[in-house]
């Protein structure tokens, strides 16, 4: 197993902030995605700081940062990032986002454009509204009290210890319930049910996914991108794959066969060779604000999928 790396800490708007930081070379900024942290990106950090500057924050609400009553809409998020890299003194990086994360990685490039050379979607939130009602139920009323039970000493510990076990039974349907496990040894803390509560809330409601890049799709033809995503995907099918392909022609798509949801995870070697030739065969994005204003000007509007909303974010023209 990967050594893991060293966590840092940082204090900005009164906030403690976790984050690692290895290798040197061109930034990748690793976003994890809902009731994650960095260490969902263990298994591909090492590799991966061997030709970049990988930093893999654990987001507001999540894993040893802060946990405040506070902004967990994607754009709160974006904005987060921005001051993190700002106070690292990183001006521009590969965006790479997982699940929320690549939710975040979108809202991210699309807010800061000067600041994003590509992005690296890896089944991200965003492309399609269909959701696991696992996800869905965290907005109901009931959550906070159930997971409040759940995780009781001996119930999270023998809950934990059966979804784990599972996982590595080679059952393809179990196989991410080892993150899944994780995530609920992590709601014991009641400060992290809550946040994640508010984070669920900003872009899933009983329907579904409310958030979508679809109506700005058009802005990645001044930005490379790859979608990478699991065959096997039980919590964002791997359909919405196809709609990135048809909301943004120039962007690669690579799935990944006996995959789950964590393709990172399940196939390491060939999700850092996929980021390692995306990146050596793409140049960077340059920033130019008179192309940016053409783009909006003549975009094409995205038919948006049945039950989705324009992703919100600030005007940047």
């Amino acid at each position: 197993m990967a050594k893991a790396p060293e966590v840092q800490y940082l204090t900005i708007h009164g906030h403690k902030r976790a984050y690692v930081k290895e290798g040197t070379g061109p930034a990748l900024l690793l976003l994890h995605g809902l009731g994650c942290d960095h260490k969902t990106w263990q298994p591909v950090i090492a590799a991966l700081s061997r030709r970049y500057t990988v930093i893999a924050p654990d987001l507001l609400g999540h894993g040893l940062s802060d946990k405040p009553r506070a902004d967990y809409s994607v754009g709160g998020y974006a904005n987060g990032m921005r001051d993190l890299l700002t106070v690292l003194g990183i001006d521009k990086v590969t965006v790479v986002g997982h699940s929320l994360g690549g939710g975040v990685a979108m809202q991210f490039a699309y807010q800061f454009p000067e600041r994003t050379e590509r992005m690296i979607l890896v089944a991200p939130g965003g492309l399609g509204p269909e959701v696991t009602p696992a996800i869905r139920a965290i907005t109901l009323p009931g959550f906070h009290t159930t997971m409040g039970l759940v995780t009781l000493p001996g119930v999270r510990q023998l809950t934990t210890t059966w979804m784990r076990a599972l996982a590595a039974s080679g059952i393809p349907a179990a196989r991410d319930l080892d993150e899944v496990a994780a995530i609920l040894d992590s709601f014991k803390d009641a400060k992290a049910r809550t946040a994640i509560r508010h984070v669920v809330s900003a872009v899933v409601d009983w329907r579904g996914q409310i958030v979508t890049m679809a109506d700005r799709a058009y802005l990645t033809a001044a930005m490379p991108m790859c979608v990478i995503w699991g065959t096997d995907d039980h919590v964002i099918p791997v359909r919405h794959a196809g709609h990135a392909a048809e909301m943004a022609p120039g962007c690669t798509v690579e799935v990944i066969a006996n995959a789950g949801h964590f393709p990172h995870k399940d196939h390491p070697q060939r999700f850092v060779k996929i980021v390692n030739d995306f990146v050596r065969t793409t140049q960077p994005a340059t920033y130019h604000r008179g192309r940016w204003r053409a783009l909006l000007k003549a975009g094409k509007q995205t038919p948006l999928p049945e039950g989705v909303s324009h992703l919100q974010a600030e005007d940047i023209a």
